[in-house]
């Protein structure tokens, strides 16, 4: 029983969260944003510092990680306690999160707190009170009904008035327009013409043609030249990038990073097929992401470019306004185009669809399914945006882990 004046403690229901991050700016925005999440920090730490038992002593249910390269060696290390069971991880740009403010950072909050608790309203507040609208009995007020105390003859009657002031043309009169009078003086040169030029046969190289004409034949010919004495080595033929007429195509969004890297980790280094990723960022700092995903993918991961060709067994990064086409039996990369979708051939692709990937897609995905290619998603477990999964989820296409959807890719074409 409980007396009157004594405190009662009452459990702190928010979610233990561990943020780690560097210490600086961003680590004070995130801070900041969790607080506004209803979120309680545990751990505050440098992950360069951190050792795994410490992060495991703090018992944290989630951990927010501020992604820059200095910290993705440490992040390697604390990797056996990022997977612990039931650990939620969410990963943030560092340079984004120290410049997000005003309404890009209201937002951010929201689906962290998302995320963190579980539900997907993402939507800002909005009124208190429903909107009543007083309708009254009666046809609308006619333009005419408006205007009634305004009459139009009024107008008419001061515009008859005041047109005998006005300027009028006399009938047989042009008005006479002054035509502008150029006078030019075309400068004399006073220096000779050049010579005319010599016929072909007079010139050499290296010579005027002019000076070429006034020598004898015999000074104007250049003695040939001897090439005996010299051993030229045969060139050796670029070795051109293996193509394949398929790839794998990545679709991911807001919550995508983490299940990227988790899919790519898994990925075994002999897989032949090109990766294309294709993964909104608001920031769109691309060149980051590739040097993220370098450092775990065991392919090599580069910037998807215009004009180059799509190699076997590469990792690209797609950045927003390049696509892809057929050429020579496999794929290039454009400016612009239309949605890869439409162009990967089915039989030779598949689709692995993330956290976040648009639904507007969902249909294009079912299309390139129903004709031969490989469509997966991700698990709703541990997934925050889940609703273009929930959709492929529906009409039968099969889901799993990021670490099992790698299992389906090397098994289907190694």
């Amino acid at each position: 029983m409980t007396c009157w004046g004594s405190p009662v403690h009452v459990a702190d229901e928010r979610k233990a969260v561990a943020l780690l991050a560097r210490a600086g700016q961003a680590r004070d925005r995130l801070r900041e944003a969790l607080d506004a999440a209803g979120a309680r920090v545990v751990l505050e730490e440098d992950p360069t510092v951190l050792d795994a038992a410490t992060f495991a002593a703090a018992a944290p249910q989630a951990a927010l990680v501020a992604l820059e390269p200095a910290v993705e060696d440490a992040l390697v290390a604390l990797e056996p306690a990022l997977e612990a069971p039931g650990l939620l991880v969410i990963f943030d740009e560092a340079d984004l999160a120290a410049c997000r403010d005003g309404w890009e950072a209201q937002r951010w909050i929201r689906h962290l707190a998302a995320k963190l608790h579980g539900h997907d309203d993402v939507l800002p507040p909005g009124p208190e009170q429903d909107f009543v609208i007083d309708l009254q009995p009666g046809h609308p007020v006619t333009p005419a009904q408006l205007h009634a105390d305004d009459p139009f003859e009024a107008y008419l009657a001061e515009a008859t008035a005041r047109a005998g002031g006005l300027p009028q043309d006399r009938p047989g009169e042009t008005p006479a327009v002054a035509e502008p009078s150029f006078a030019y003086e075309l400068p004399v040169e006073d220096a000779p013409r050049p010579p005319p030029l010599p016929p072909a046969h007079a010139w050499t190289l290296a010579d005027d043609p002019v000076v070429a004409e006034s020598r004898p034949r015999a000074e104007a010919v250049s003695p040939p030249i001897d090439f005996s004495g010299l051993e030229l080595a045969p060139l050796e033929p670029e070795t051109p990038a293996a193509t394949v007429p398929g790839a794998v195509l990545v679709v991911a969004g807001i919550g995508g990073p983490d299940a990227v890297r988790r899919l790519l980790t898994a990925l075994p280094q002999e897989f032949s097929r090109p990766l294309l990723v294709q993964l909104r960022l608001d920031g769109g700092r691309y060149d980051n992401l590739v040097k993220q995903l370098g450092r775990v993918s065991q392919l090599p991961v580069a910037m998807a470019m215009p004009g180059d060709a799509v190699a076997a067994a590469t990792v690209y990064v797609l950045p927003d306004g390049v696509g892809i086409e057929a050429r020579d039996g496999g794929l290039a990369f454009v400016d612009g185009g239309g949605d890869p979708l439409e162009v990967l051939p089915p039989a030779e692709s598949a689709v692995i669809v993330l956290s976040g990937a648009e639904t507007g897609r969902v249909e294009l995905m079912l299309g390139l399914a129903s004709r031969g290619g490989h469509v997966a998603g991700q698990a709703l477990e541990g997934c925050y945006d889940a609703t273009a999964v929930k959709l492929l989820a529906a009409a039968g296409i099969e889901l799993g882990t990021p670490a099992q959807l790698a299992e389906q890719l090397a098994a289907r074409w190694n």
